[in-house]
C-alpha cells in the first residue's frame, strides 16, 4: 500500500475515555454521592453521544460541538443517577473531564515512531479545542487536526474521512484510517481509505472493547504500538 498519511480515531483508540471519565466523575461528585460508581456513570454518558451527534448528521441541526453536546446529556445521566444539587461550575468541570484523558500507555511513543513515516492528525468527533487539549494533555504529535469540526459533520458521515484526506492533499487511497472501532473503519473503506483496526478489549472497562475487527480491513494490531512496527516504522 502507497500510504502517506494516518488518521486517527481518539476516543477509545488513542485515549482511555472510560478511565478518565470515571476518575473525574468520582472526584466530582464525591462530596453530593460518595457512593457514585464511576465507571457506570461514565458508560452511562458515553451512551447519549451517538444519538446526540444523529440530529446534525441528519441535517435537522446546525454544526454543535461535543462539548455542548456533552453538557446537554449532562443533566439527563445525573437524574439516572439521582445526583441533584451541583453547581453549575461543578457541572462545567464534569464536562471538561472530556478534555482531561489519558492516552493508552504505548500511545505517545507509537505515534512518534509513527511520524518517522507518516503524516499524522486526528479524524475524531471532537473538536479543535477538544483535540488540542487532548494533544497537550498527552504529548500527541499531530501534523493537523482534522475531524469533525474541519468537516461540520459527525462520523461515520462521508465528508468527515474524504476532507481529511483532501486536507492533506492526498487521494483516499494513500490515507490510512486507524480505529479500535469497525463501524468507523468500515465507513472509511467506503470512502476508499485503507484501514487499521487496534484492538481495545477494554475500552469501556474490563472486556468490553474490540480485540479484534468484525469485518476486513488491511492491518489489525494488537495496540499502536503493533501498527509501527506492521507499518516498518
Amino acid at each position: 500500500m502507497a500510504i502517506h498519511a494516518l488518521i486517527f480515531d481518539v476516543f477509545g483508540t488513542l485515549l482511555d475515555w472510560h478511565g478518565g471519565v470515571a476518575r473525574e466523575a468520582s472526584r466530582l461528585l464525591a462530596p453530593v454521592r460518595p457512593d457514585i460508581d464511576g465507571g457506570a456513570f461514565a458508560r452511562a454518558w458515553r451512551d447519549r453521544y451517538q444519538p446526540a451527534m444523529e440530529p446534525v448528521r441528519r441535517g435537522e441541526r446546525a454544526w454543535t460541538d461535543l462539548d455542548t453536546l456533552h453538557a446537554e446529556g449532562l443533566d439527563g445521566v445525573l437524574a439516572q443517577f439521582g445526583v441533584e444539587g451541583l453547581t453549575p461550575e461543578i457541572k462545567r468541570e464534569l464536562v471538561l473531564a472530556w478534555h482531561r484523558l489519558d492516552a493508552w500507555p504505548e500511545v505517545p511513543a507509537a505515534l512518534t515512531r509513527l511520524r518517522g513515516g507518516f503524516l499524522l492528525a486526528p479524524c475524531s468527533n471532537a473538536h479543535v479545542r477538544l483535540a488540542i487539549a487532548h494533544a497537550r494533555r498527552n504529548a500527541l504529535p499531530w501534523d493537523a487536526i482534522l475531524g469533525a469540526e474541519f468537516a461540520r459533520d459527525y462520523k461515520p458521515k462521508p465528508a468527515v474521512y474524504l476532507r481529511a484526506a483532501e486536507a492533506l492533499g492526498l487521494p483516499p487511497g494513500e490515507v490510512m484510517m486507524v480505529a479500535a472501532h469497525t463501524s468507523d473503519l468500515v465507513a472509511a473503506a467506503g470512502c476508499g481509505l485503507a484501514t487499521a483496526h487496534i484492538a481495545r478489549p477494554d475500552e469501556n472497562g474490563p472486556g468490553t472493547g474490540e480485540a479484534a475487527p468484525a469485518a476486513p480491513v488491511d492491518v489489525a494490531a494488537s495496540d499502536l504500538a503493533d501498527l509501527a512496527r506492521r507499518l516498518g516504522c
